[in-house]
């Protein structure tokens, strides 16, 4: 694996060798091609496709998250009322499972401004584009059978049907089908055994995805007070870490008022959130988000997934497209 001073930032598409642009063309096409993949399984089981929100009042607060590393939020006033750009849709897709659309997905924009010095990671970018979705009713290995599904449909395909674009980019073979059930790590083990920076040492070690479960997050995601454990769960990847995050739901309303109590969040910003748990009209849900760069990045072997998008977003730097 690279160290953060060995790894390129990615340059702009006029500024590209033309042996550069045969790579971007390559990268591109895996792009297409996953897109397509996992679209299509989720269409096939029944979801529905929701285009996505940029500008809201409620969108994910990010918050507690001890590697919140946000720069700035953006936040401004349209037709005399406050908007935030979209950090992800999970509060809109609460709503919208709990309504009108009970399994849904969308291959959502994300716009979270991160510190600069995030640009040497190589596995963040101040846009980037989640396929986010929810399911009423569900459970964690619902959501886990279903994302191994998807993975494991994606990655036998790109092997069988992609091999142009996986040699171009030295690629042939070293992305195999995972063996599925994926292995499952408790966060609590793994801190227990590799300390604070469990997920760093991980990484390093791990040879395929795997699910990490039982992590304090976000005031959405189910926690059972009594036993302090979390029914949520991380996707990571080798090199890149974390390309899903996702969890079952909080729906009753003491519950979401004590959390966000706890965790000093501004419930001005959650009112349709807050008010259809109070009137019982938030349904058990459970969801997750697949970060498309990050998992395209894995498949196409880049040193950093800013390299996956056409006009790169490297956190610091400001390119003119």
């Amino acid at each position: 694996m690279l160290t953060r001073e060995q790894i390129q930032i990615p340059k702009p598409l006029d500024q590209l060798t033309a042996e550069e642009l045969t790579r971007k063309t390559a990268i591109g096409k895996l792009m297409t091609h996953t897109l397509k993949s996992l679209t299509t399984t989720f269409i096939n089981k029944g979801f529905q496709w929701l285009l996505p929100v940029m500008l809201s009042q409620s969108t994910d607060p990010l918050w507690p998250d001890p590697n919140l590393s946000i720069e700035k939020r953006i936040e401004f006033e349209i037709y005399g009322q406050p908007v935030r750009t979209t950090t992800s849709m999970i509060i809109h897709k609460l709503s919208a499972t709990s309504t009108a659309y009970p399994k849904l997905f969308i291959l959502s924009p994300n716009i979270r401004i991160e510190k600069a010095e995030r640009a040497q990671t190589g596995k963040h970018i101040y846009e980037f584009t989640q396929l986010d979705f929810e399911i009423v009713n569900a459970t964690t290995q619902d959501i886990f059978n279903l994302v191994e599904d998807a993975l494991t449909t994606l990655i036998e395909d790109l092997n069988q049907n992609h091999q142009t674009e996986l040699t171009t980019l030295n690629q042939t073979n070293k992305i195999k089908t995972p063996k599925t059930p994926l292995k499952i790590y408790d966060r609590a083990d793994l801190e227990t055994k590799y300390g604070p920076n469990w997920e760093t040492t991980l990484i390093a070690e791990l040879k395929e995805p795997a699910w990490i479960i039982n992590i304090p997050r976000q005031f959405y995601d189910a926690e059972d007070f009594q036993t302090g454990r979390w029914d949520n769960y991380d996707l990571l990847l080798p090199q890149f870490g974390e390309v899903l995050s996702g969890s079952k739901r909080e729906y009753q309303y003491e519950k979401i008022i004590k959390k966000m109590q706890r965790d000093q969040i501004k419930k001005e910003n959650y009112k349709h959130l807050i008010e259809m748990a109070k009137n019982g009209k938030l349904k058990p849900t459970a969801g997750a988000g697949i970060g498309i760069e990050r998992l395209v990045g894995w498949i196409a072997g880049v040193q950093h997934i800013a390299e996956c998008q056409p006009f790169p977003r490297t956190p610091g730097k400001v390119n003119e497209l």
